[in-house]
């Protein structure tokens, strides 16, 4: 999927945790260290000084001191830390809270087509009368041939894009106008089939466990028995934030472990928490991460969810943000975290129990599946996805050639349970689905095929297979369906 980069969160900024302020480590105080640190200051000044006085480049004395600043941070050799000008930690506040200019749409270009994914809530878009499943084929009278092409709706606010779109076999063009706008942190839905809760947190923002409360007390009344939390593209925020979400789930046990610069570890503990009360099920992948991870171990842990999905990113560190005199901030990695079970995962992610590689379509149905969902009906094409007739962000693709439909063969394992394997040397795919029964679709019977690097099988061939599976096509639309036992 593809957002707009004048909104969508910049993964190098926004995955840098922020930790509740916490007080300054205490020092050993002695006129040995304090003569050291005078001599220290005395040779920065001196520098100082000498550039002042005689360099011909044109730097001023701000700018000496920002990049001298700047290079300390650096030398920690720390990708968390960093020094922010007061413009600078606005704009990384504002993405952490999911505050954007931009039109407020999400996009995917697939196959040479721009598609709409999604129209938010109170976006441009949405007043322009954009809808999800649109095909932009002009910006601003530019014919839109590549994924580059993206960039063209980007802008300042207040200033206007001209879109055209194809819906259907119409074609018409909208003025949008730029705006500032903020995304909810927090979305939820029912599958009322089989009473699951779904509750996705795309960011741990200031506000996003006031959001969770009211979504999860919205389910609760409506009657949930199981929960999928889905943490899929949530680059971390505010501690606090996940703590107290974590409360809900949790009645009394550790969030974490911290260690701090003197080394020594101490147990954060949940001591006033409410029991969830039904099975929950986490989804993750490669950019889950820090506060995500921080609240999927603790539920992995302590025995309240299971956890579908992929290796999370690997971020164990807490950062605080100190503010400094001249209205600059130096946000410092101050401790690292360890699960509840003192597992250290930096750089190397949090294992989901069950992995389900690649295919966002395919990880919701497995989550599902998990969930207690028995019976489901997917259907989609390459902008929309609904699951048992509640719509979801995402798509479901397919093929068609020579009158023979073909779908993703992740998303028809995780209709069936199973894994899919690909054998190179026998030219074909396996599905092992849940009961431990082994499927073979080989290539040279065209019972499968092969676009940009993903296998998709034949659903004639698959139907034969398994007799309890339903599809149609039409209008390019795709509906997969199976029952589970």
């Amino acid at each position: 999927m593809i957002m707009l980069k004048s909104w969508c969160k910049t993964a190098l900024i926004t995955l840098l945790l922020l930790a509740v302020s916490l007080p300054h480590a205490a020092y050993a105080d002695s006129s040995a260290d304090e003569a050291a640190e005078a001599g220290e200051l005395e040779i920065l000044r001196e520098v100082l000084q000498y550039l002042d006085a005689h360099n011909i480049e044109g730097v001023q004395r701000e700018e000496f001191i920002e990049n001298a600043i700047r290079g300390m941070v650096y030398t920690l050799d720390d990708p968390y830390s960093d020094y922010f000008t007061k413009e600078e930690l606005e704009e990384f506040e504002g993405e952490l809270n999911q505050e954007y200019v931009g039109i407020g749409a999400l996009l995917r270009f697939k196959q040479g087509k721009l598609y709409i994914t999604e129209v938010l809530d109170g976006s441009p878009a949405k007043s322009a009368g954009l809808r999800k499943g649109d095909i932009i084929a002009k910006v601003d009278g530019h014919s839109v041939t590549s994924q580059d092409d993206i960039y063209l709706i980007q802008g300042a606010e207040d200033t206007k894009v001209s879109i055209t779109v194809k819906r259907g076999p119409s074609q018409l063009t909208v003025q949008v106008t730029r705006a500032h706008f903020t995304l909810p942190a927090v979305s939820s839905r029912l599958i009322s089939a089989g009473d699951i809760g779904y509750i996705a947190i795309s960011t741990f923002s200031d506000q996003a466990d006031e959001e969770f409360t009211v979504h999860l007390n919205k389910l609760r009344k409506l009657g949930v028995k199981s929960l999928v939390l889905d943490l899929r593209d949530n680059l971390g925020g505010y501690v606090e934030s996940a703590e107290n979400i974590a409360k809900q789930f949790i009645k009394d046990g550790v969030l974490m472990y911290v260690e701090r610069q003197n080394g020594n570890m101490e147990a954060i503990r949940i001591t006033d928490g409410s029991p969830i009360g039904m099975p929950v099920v986490i989804l993750t992948n490669e950019w889950t991460a820090s506060a995500a991870e921080i609240l999927t171990a603790a539920l992995r842990d302590n025995g309240i969810a299971s956890v579908v999905g992929t290796q999370t990113y690997g971020k164990a560190r807490i950062q605080n943000i100190y503010a400094l005199s001249n209205g600059a901030s130096l946000k410092l990695t101050i401790m690292k975290y360890l699960t509840p079970k003192l597992e250290d995962f930096n750089y190397i992610g949090l294992k989901p129990d069950v992995e389900v590689s690649l295919s966002s379509t395919a990880q919701l149905i497995a989550a599902l599946h998990q969930a207690g969902l028995k019976s489901i009906e997917v259907s989609g094409n390459a902008s929309e996805l609904s699951i048992n007739n509640v719509s979801f962000t995402g798509y479901l693709d397919a093929i068609e050639e020579n009158g023979k439909v073909y779908a993703s063969s992740r998303v028809l394992a995780a209709l069936v349970q199973g894994k899919a394997s690909w054998s190179s040397s026998a030219g074909a795919l396996a599905i092992t689905d849940g009961s431990g029964k082994k499927q073979e679709f080989k290539r040279n019977a065209g019972s499968i095929k092969i676009l940009n690097d993903e296998t998709f099988i034949e659903l004639g061939d698959f139907k034969k297979m398994y007799p309890g599976f339903e599809w149609s096509y039409q209008d390019e639309r795709l509906m997969l369906k199976v029952k589970v036992n």
